[in-house]
């Protein structure tokens, strides 16, 4: 069998040791992270979707898939000669979305090797997770130092999370922050962030801690003015992050598929 997607692939290695907590952590950022197909009842209505829902063992589950091709084989086989609407919706929203619902999901069903039932209560713990917001540096900064003792993988972990963040700040670094009250501790600084990202950015940060699998490990957050001393003390000293800016395509932007806007999601009924 095959292993062709993320999920297939962070799904196997979770599967070879259920003991593995890096390994839970990689899926479920996996999860977050993918564009999923989710089956709807019926085509939208006013803007609003109800997800098509299976019900085993007194347990209801939403059913997503990682393709429209693994959708449609899923489809054939246990819909045949029915309409399959969907809504082509990231992880994260699909897991904000079913919060609260007592609803789990059920991830490419009988199609791929990612074939899994996910509690009710794992998801609930994702949409959680996915809530939460480092705290930002409130305190006065007395001087910024490179980072030492860096727990393995954090910073791997900050790089691979904040790619696709390019564009939304000048830089990015790592780094220990001194602090007036005699303190110290570690920060993800951000030089010139574009107004209105912060909060984007802060969740991407906190992402990436979440599922390091890293335990008793504390990141705040800071940004700074391009020419403030920070900034250079940033440059010079933190450990950078690299913000790779996105490649400009010359075509027209495809028209996106319902609910495939995380800042706009689409609503249940």
């Amino acid at each position: 069998m095959s292993f062709d997607t993320r999920l297939d692939k962070t799904h196997a290695a979770m599967q070879a040791d259920l003991a593995d907590d890096a390994a839970r952590m990689r899926f479920y950022q996996a999860l977050a992270d993918s564009e999923l197909h989710l089956l709807l009842e019926g085509d939208p209505e006013g803007g609003q979707i109800a997800p098509g829902l299976l019900e085993m063992d007194g347990d209801r589950y939403a059913l997503v898939f990682d393709s429209d091709e693994r959708l449609s084989r899923f489809t054939e086989e246990h819909l045949p000669g029915t309409a399959a609407p969907y809504a082509a919706v990231p992880g994260r929203a699909v897991a904000q979305m079913l919060r609260g619902q007592k609803v789990g999901l059920g991830l490419n069903l009988g199609v791929a090797p990612s074939s899994i039932l996910i509690p009710a209560e794992a998801l609930e713990w994702l949409a959680s997770t996915l809530d939460e917001l480092p705290e930002e540096v409130e305190r006065p900064i007395t001087g910024l130092s490179a980072p030492k003792n860096l727990p393995e993988g954090i910073h791997a972990a900050l790089v691979a999370k904040l790619a696709p963040a390019g564009g939304l700040a000048a830089s990015a670094a790592l780094a220990s922050a001194h602090y007036s009250d005699g303190s110290t501790g570690l920060i993800v600084g951000f030089t010139a962030p574009v107004p209105g990202t912060e909060q984007a950015l802060a969740h991407a940060v906190q992402e990436a801690l979440v599922f390091s699998g890293i335990d008793d490990l504390v990141l705040e957050v800071g940004f700074f003015a391009p020419k403030s001393a920070e900034a250079r003390s940033l440059a010079a000293e933190g450990l950078e992050i690299p913000l790779p800016m996105p490649e400009l395509s010359e075509e027209a932007p495809a028209r996106p598929a319902p609910g495939s806007d995380p800042d706009a999601p689409p609503k249940l009924r």
